[in-house]
């Protein structure tokens, strides 16, 4: 046979060898445009504190990205807005009254200790910025409760009034006033009403599958009931839970993280599911009010387990059973 010349007839390559062409960056940059209204509204409510928590957590977090990869020799990566989007979100998480060492610890963990350690860019089995919120909740707890933080302000936490005093206290918080956020909470993740707008513009946008969230509030909603089912005098209602604490904003912002939530359409239903019902247990019998990041935590430990589950091949034959002959 004559030996083949010029391009090769197959070129070999790693998948994906055909893509609809979105990015990292894209899809990180359309996260970041979701949050503004809920950054718009923690200014509003916050004024300057707000911004300074939401600019200094952005600038670490950038500033960490670039000093890791420089040391680990690799392409410099803060243009793909990912760790912009990470310490935005972390901002979000604490009290907009935290101190400025308080807010550039936090960052820096989440994205070294929740990122980089692992490799980087998609590589983190857990959400980015819980990771620096679950190290400042048990290092520092006083710097972290919004009662004791907020003393000043004339909004009062939710969550803590319903753990303390009972769900009769939630007469207080009419929903309009909750989708408004006024309400004590994270400097962004209460502004539950904008949440929401940004939940709806990424669906939009196809930037998340509507299965996490979905299932996310499902979980919520039907625990929820089951207790106030129970007893309606020691359990609150579910539209409380879910316009409570930044339970929208997990659904939406946080456990749709991708490199630490599954990938198959039923995998994320479970992985959500799972993850409002810890959310609502954590609540009810947990010592944190809000078991938001924690409910998240603990399905992120879930998705390689949960990920297994997966559809047989079209046609395939699943299991075989041989007949011993006598």
């Amino acid at each position: 046979m004559k030996p083949l010349s010029g391009s090769p007839v197959f070129t070999v390559s790693v998948p994906p060898h055909a893509h609809c062409g979105r990015t990292f960056k894209q899809d990180a940059l359309g996260t970041i445009i979701a949050l503004l209204p809920a950054a718009a509204f923690a200014v509003w409510h916050y004024q300057m504190p707000a911004v300074r928590v939401l600019a200094l957590s952005c600038f670490t977090a950038v500033l960490t990205e670039t000093i890791c990869l420089y040391f680990m020799k690799r392409e410099i990566e803060a243009d793909n807005y990912t760790a912009l989007l990470y310490g935005l979100l972390f901002g979000f998480l604490i009290p907009p009254a935290a101190p400025w060492w308080l807010v550039v610890a936090g960052s820096f963990i989440s994205i070294f200790m929740g990122r980089m350690i692992f490799g980087g860019q998609g590589t983190n089995p857990l959400c980015v910025p819980l990771v620096g919120w679950a190290v400042l909740t048990v290092s520092w707890p006083d710097l972290m409760d919004f009662d004791m933080t907020m003393l000043a302000s004339e909004l009062t936490y939710p969550l803590s009034q319903l753990k303390n005093f009972g769900p009769e206290t939630l007469d207080e918080y009419p929903i309009k006033s909750l989708l408004l956020g006024f309400q004590l909470g994270g400097t962004g993740a209460v502004q539950t009403g904008a949440i929401v707008l940004g939940g709806i513009y990424m669906l939009a946008r196809k930037i998340i599958r509507p299965d996490i969230p979905f299932a996310f509030i499902a979980g919520v909603a039907a625990t929820a009931a089951i207790f106030y089912f129970i007893d309606p005098f020691e359990y609150a209602s579910p539209e409380y839970h879910l316009l409570c604490g930044a339970t929208l904003f997990g659904a939406f912002f946080l456990a749709t993280d991708g490199p630490s939530s599954p990938t198959g359409h039923t995998p994320m239903l479970i992985y959500g599911f799972i993850g409002g019902v810890l959310l609502v247990i954590i609540r009810i019998y947990g010592m944190h009010p809000d078991g938001v990041p924690f409910a998240i935590l603990l399905a992120n430990l879930m998705t390689p387990l949960i990920d297994k589950i997966k559809p047989g091949p079209f046609g395939g034959i699943t299991s075989i059973h041989v007949r011993s002959q006598s």
